[in-house]
């Protein structure tokens, strides 16, 4: 059996944990009886979908249900392999495909009058971020997204050049075949990559992800959704010089209620969801 006890009550009452295939996931509905809009959320690397559950439980009174993926080799598929850094790029090719297979399941029989097809987001952190930014490259049903503490310039990640504005390897980048970086890289695909509105959370002073190369590819994103007519305001972006968090990387510490309040309002709009008449 699940175990919800470190979730709050009103959260906890509201999940389910199901397989999708070989996918694990954590669901979250402001009310099982009805349809809502949905954001599909991915965790970052050495963690679960368990974690920050406050997270969810805002979505969920905000009137926005959550399903939330283990990655592979994580969480209820746990691989200690498929944690390392080295395995990084085999965890991005896996997770994209996976995220096919969690939508999929979600606009079956099953699922379909609980999630709305319509009015489905997605988003990630850290390495979940990276597979959304490059799931978001090739055709898709998703209204919007949030990216925390990520980064779609996987090149400027792996193989910083000479130019200083690319010297932004972090130090778990292990060596990785060049040609892999590029085929898993969002930053060589922004051609098909359609526009919608996006929100990006991000400390400047990330040591693990660092925000020169994330900036770098949001004013790419930006000169692309230019190009195909849209918007560049649609790309938002929410940084903060320090947050105190560990490693400037996980939960922005002290800025984690700004950041949490800018997710929610963002998924709010963009799918437009309205909380449930009775209050929880």
């Amino acid at each position: 059996m699940p175990d919800f006890s470190s979730f709050p009550r009103a959260l906890a009452e509201r999940t389910k944990i199901a397989r999708f295939g070989e996918v694990p996931v954590l669901m979250c509905h402001p009310d099982w009886r009805s349809t809502c809009p949905w954001v599909l959320w991915l965790h970052g690397r050495t963690v679960s979908k368990e974690i920050d559950s406050g997270r969810y439980l805002r979505l969920i009174r905000a009137g926005i249900a959550v399903c939330a993926m283990d990655l592979p080799g994580h969480g209820d598929r746990f691989n200690i392999d498929l944690q390392h850094p080295r395995r990084t790029l085999d965890l991005l090719a896996l997770t994209t495909r996976d995220i096919d297979v969690v939508t999929r399941v979600l606009g079956g029989a099953e699922y379909n009058s609980l999630f709305d097809a319509d009015r489905g987001a997605i988003g990630g952190m850290s390495a979940g971020g990276m597979a959304t930014l490059r799931r978001l490259c090739e055709p898709h049903e998703f209204l919007s997204c949030v990216i925390e503490s990520s980064t779609g310039w996987l090149e400027g990640l792996y193989v910083p050049g000479d130019d200083a504005a690319a010297l932004t390897k972090a130090p778990w980048a292990v060596s990785q075949d060049l040609t892999r970086v590029r085929e898993l890289d969002p930053m060589g695909h922004l051609a098909a990559f359609k526009p919608v509105p996006m929100l990006v959370l991000h400390s400047e002073a990330d040591a693990i992800v660092p925000w020169a190369g994330m900036r770098r590819f949001t004013e790419a994103l930006r000169e692309h959704y230019r190009h195909s007519g849209a918007d560049a305001s649609l790309v938002e972006r929410v940084t903060w010089p320090s947050t105190g968090a560990p490693q400037e990387h996980a939960g922005f510490g002290r800025a984690a209620n700004d950041a949490k309040n800018a997710l929610v309002a963002f998924y709010t709009k963009t799918l437009n969801a309205q909380p449930l008449p009775e209050a929880f």
